[in-house]
């Protein structure tokens, strides 16, 4: 692959859609404000994020510095953010603010994003379109391809995974209603990826099981 070019952030006031079952890359400098918004109210959002170097170029795969939950989970105490927390990378650095959430939360840190074999195991035979394989187009499309084995796992946005007694996990429909937003301040410049979750198989998009459009703005 040739030298990748830098990134070019969007302007203030820039905005644009995050279209069903598919993703897109989105350059965030330092000190910029995400906003993400949920147009129809129950679609969750797979939110990754990698840092970029002092040439506006992400790192090589081999010194990734990536979004990474366990150490988001680890620093804030806490399994779902909420407006105030802090997004951490692997290296315990932050990465994003939180800096507004008009929803009720109720974010995932503990789910993988689907893939290929996440839908073999729900009994879809054919291909269907995943937050995995979105993450991995949308890279390849910004520049930056990286190994598909190279998959952090996501800040699933209104993914609601509530932990039950004794442990155990379910999938239910989302609580955030037409319009939510989430709001991100930027602590470092970074290539976002985010990925309008495509699962139409589980309640993890509402129980209508029906994949929408998501909007973002950029100031």
């Amino acid at each position: 692959m040739s030298d990748p070019r830098p990134l070019v952030f969007l302007e203030h006031g820039s905005s644009g859609v995050i279209e069903a079952r598919k993703g897109r890359a989105i350059p965030v400098g330092k000190g910029q404000s995400l906003k993400l918004i949920n147009t129809h109210g129950k679609q969750v959002i797979d939110f990754f994020a990698f840092a970029l170097d002092s040439n506006l170029k992400p790192l090589p795969p081999t010194e990734l510095v990536y979004l990474s939950m366990q150490h988001t989970r680890s620093g804030n105490m806490r399994i779902s953010p909420r407006s105030g927390s802090k997004l951490y990378n692997n290296h315990r650095k932050t990465m994003f603010e939180i800096f507004e959430d008009s929803s009720p939360g109720g974010h995932d840190t503990l789910v993988p994003a689907c893939d290929a074999e996440r839908y073999r195991q729900l009994g879809v035979q054919e291909h269907h379109a995943s937050c995995a394989e979105n993450l991995h187009t949308a890279l390849e499309e910004a520049g930056y391809p990286f190994p598909p084995h190279l998959t952090p796992a996501p800040l699933n946005l209104w993914m609601n995974v509530p932990v039950q007694e004794g442990g155990a996990l379910a999938f239910v429909e989302p609580v955030s209603q037409k319009g939510d937003y989430v709001v991100l301040k930027a602590e470092v410049n970074c290539l976002v990826v985010c990925s309008a979750c495509p699962q139409d198989v589980t309640p993890v998009n509402g129980y209508g099981q029906k994949p929408s459009d998501c909007h973002f703005e950029i100031y």
